[in-house]
């Protein structure tokens, strides 16, 4: 007998038990971006591998060791996107979206990490993310953080913690860069060996080492923020006045700096101590130089990326407490007049009643093996057709959730007690 194809590691299969969380995360994600006036964009999970070098660093660990890169029959070298901002800015300047124009746009979708699979952390997962460009004062970088919160609060997510930071331009990371690489080297025997290797190619990394080991190291090493120019000290300082102003608390994190070489100025990472290590679940900040690294013209720009397996983790804690939607009716037939009056009757509701969630009763069998069925299909409500009912033009409508009497109501009340019933459930 041949042996059973499993799902590759670190990729999994969405069950249908799981997706209501999806569903409901995804949807409240589209109120929220619609809400601030976010437009949708769909990019490929294929990009030519030259936009990821160019745009995330050759010398970062995503690209050196973390992406799945294979050349296609023409020869071209092809890889699957490792996360969304470069492909979001290859359509913005491809399509002309960017050019003296403000845009606000988002994603979702899988990305793809060779990385080693662990809780929060898998080789194929799932990001929601939104960029804006053509806007380069800390008004836009607030208002994408105040963006963020508002998506907590319509999901019920709470205990998150907010840590921003300010990397500075390209020219003073260079300058800093400098005094902390003397101040390493000055420290080499304490490094472990990650942080070796990237004591040359990308020593600002070094501080986001989670070793405890290194933490004393990390602390006592020169701060970024004391070699920032004016122009990025009264950015930064304009931005934490702006979330006081909000009320919304954070902690300032000199040691926050993000994997990608493309962030400038205001970096950000919401946290949380309910994931293990892996305890980032969005994370984001200014790439003001990335378009024109890319071919554009210089455009400012920032941007956020939402893990959503990592936000499921947070919600299944609270799955019971959530509006997760599911099937509204099961119809049960009983006797051949009653299953074809009750194809008509579900085409008909599903007509009048946009939204509601039918399931209709094929194959027969009897009453109470189809009332199991109703009841396993998660229904709120089992309803109740038969040759009787067919004659009288009524339908028996059980509760399937709450303790409660079966009811009748003739087929034309049916729409309106269903219409209120969708109402409650879609988000």
């Amino acid at each position: 007998m041949a042996k059973n194809i499993q799902a590759i590691r670190g990729m999994h299969d969405l069950r249908p038990e799981q997706s209501p969380l999806w569903h409901y995360l995804e949807a409240r994600a589209r109120a929220v971006l619609d809400g601030y006036g976010y437009r949708e964009i769909r990019t490929p999970i294929l990009e030519m591998t030259e936009l990821f070098k160019r745009s995330i660093g050759e010398v970062t660990d995503i690209v050196e060791k973390e992406m799945y890169t294979f050349a296609d029959r023409n020869g071209d070298s092809l890889t699957l996107r490792p996360e969304g901002t470069a492909g979001c800015v290859r359509a913005g300047i491809e399509h002309g979206l960017l050019h003296n124009q403000v845009q606000r746009l988002w994603y979702r979708g899988p990305m793809f990490r060779h990385e080693r699979p662990q809780k929060g952390r898998y080789r194929q997962f799932h990001q929601i993310g939104a960029e804006a460009y053509g806007l380069d004062g800390p008004d836009i970088d607030i208002e994408i953080i105040l963006l963020t919160r508002r998506f907590w609060s319509a999901i019920g997510l709470d205990g998150l913690e907010l840590q921003v930071n300010t990397l500075g331009t390209s020219e003073e990371r260079a300058a800093y860069r400098e005094v902390l690489v003397e101040y390493l080297r000055g420290h080499q025997q304490q490094l472990d060996e990650d942080s070796r290797r990237r004591l040359e190619s990308n020593p600002l990394r070094i501080l986001d080492s989670k070793n405890p080991e290194m933490r004393e190291l990390i602390t006592g090493a020169p701060s970024l923020m004391q070699h920032l120019g004016e122009a990025s000290r009264e950015h930064f300082e304009r931005l934490c006045a702006g979330l006081d102003a909000a009320g919304l608390s954070y902690v300032v994190n000199e040691r926050l700096v993000r994997g990608l070489d493309y962030y400038a100025r205001t970096v950000f990472e919401w946290v949380t101590d309910r994931l293990g290590a892996q305890g980032t679940v969005c994370a984001g900040g200014r790439y003001d130089g990335l378009v024109e690294q890319l071919g554009g013209r210089p455009t400012p720009a920032i941007g956020f990326a939402m893990g959503v397996e990592r936000l499921v983790a947070l919600l299944e804690e609270r799955r019971d407490e959530l509006e997760l939607g599911g099937v509204d009716a099961y119809l049960v037939l009983m006797g051949e007049q009653a299953e074809a009056a009750g194809m008509q009757l579900a085409e008909r509701l599903r007509d009048e009643v946009p939204g509601i969630s039918l399931v209709t009763h094929c194959g027969g069998g009897s009453f109470k093996s189809q009332f199991k069925k109703a009841d396993r299909s998660g229904a709120r409500y089992a309803l109740i057709l038969g040759e009787e009912e067919v004659r009288r033009g009524v339908v028996g409508v059980k509760a399937l959730r709450e303790e409660s009497e079966q009811q009748e109501l003739a087929l034309e009340q049916l729409p309106g007690f269903f219409a209120s019933a969708v109402l409650e459930r879609i988000p």
